[in-house]
């Protein structure tokens, strides 16, 4: 029987987990561990390596490759992880530490990438899109991101960076982006920037359900414009992916991918751009939840 491991690095917990390879990816064990990435790059390296040696120790076995989906990418050319929020893992040569202190092969993608790859193998995808070649898997949450699965394998791109979406241009009103740019997407359709768009209107500080719920209920004009520009720019922003890619799917993960609106007026907005005179777009909310990640992770070994 063949095992997938795999790793999904977060800034605020580490998760492992083993998989049986195949058609249902049954889990045969998972764990977390936190990060503690305030005590510095090389704790990390141990607290990963103390998550691998637990799995094996609780699986009876020990891996000969391991996945592992992080944030940020690792650069071809160099070697070292760059794009990272977690600000302690960039320009660190991150695969060939983990493989000198686990002993063993890493792969490693960024998490859109692992969200992506889960849901098109054993997610959302399988069941309303059987059979798809192309899928793209958006994150619309506290950052914005893409990750782009070609026949099963995710597309990485020379550089690494294939599906950074989140810092195409998109609008110059999204102000600066912490990229050094100006009116990336990030600025305009993450979580935050929907925020600070809302209190720009009103002088208020709400969260974005509470902004949402407010413009569905059409009690306050400010939320209710500050939806209509999201599904606007949403549609702007998605129209240039599907323009160049033309997938079968797309799945919305993040909390921005809760809002209802998205897979209703947010298609339409997007159809709105395509280059197509009848555009055939599929909008999916996830299955997978947060376990997409290290699903990924470990699916990257396969």
């Amino acid at each position: 029987m063949q095992l997938l491991w795999g790793i999904d690095l977060g800034g605020t917990k580490i998760e492992g987990v083993v998989l049986e390879a195949g058609p249902s990816f049954k889990v045969l064990n998972r764990l977390r561990l936190p990060t503690e990435a305030d005590q510095g790059y090389e704790h990390i390296i141990n607290q990963i390596a103390n998550l691998v040696n637990k799995l094996a120790t609780e699986t009876s076995e020990r891996p000969t490759q391991i996945g592992i989906g992080t944030p940020g990418s690792l650069d071809p050319a160099t070697q070292l992880l760059k794009n990272s929020n977690t600000i302690c893992l960039n320009k660190k040569p991150l695969k060939a530490d983990l493989e000198a202190a686990l002993g063993l092969s890493v792969i490693i993608s960024n998490d859109a990438n692992c969200f992506a790859l889960a849901e098109t193998l054993l997610g959302i995808v399988p069941e309303v899109t059987p059979g798809a070649e192309v899928v793209v898997g958006l994150i619309l949450g506290t950052g914005v991101g893409s990750g782009i699965v070609v026949n099963g394998k995710v597309l990485q791109g020379r550089q690494g960076i294939a599906g950074e979406w989140g810092h195409n241009f998109l609008d110059e009103s999204g102000g600066p982006c912490y990229c050094g740019r100006v009116g990336c997407v990030e600025t305009i359709l993450s979580g935050p920037a929907l925020q600070r768009y809302y209190t720009s209107l009103s002088g208020e500080k709400l969260t974005l359900k509470e902004i949402v719920a407010r413009a569905e209920a059409g009690t306050d004009a400010h939320a209710q414009s500050t939806v209509a520009r999201l599904i606007d720019f949403f549609g702007r922003g998605v129209a240039v992916l599907v323009n160049i890619l033309d997938p079968d799917a797309i799945v919305i993960g993040g909390g921005v991918g809760n809002i209802p609106l998205l897979y209703s007026e947010g298609a339409a907005s997007v159809k709105k751009y395509v280059f197509n005179l009848k555009p055939d777009i599929s909008l999916l909310k996830p299955k997978l939840g947060d376990s997409g990640g290290v699903f990924g992770a470990a699916m990257l070994t396969a």
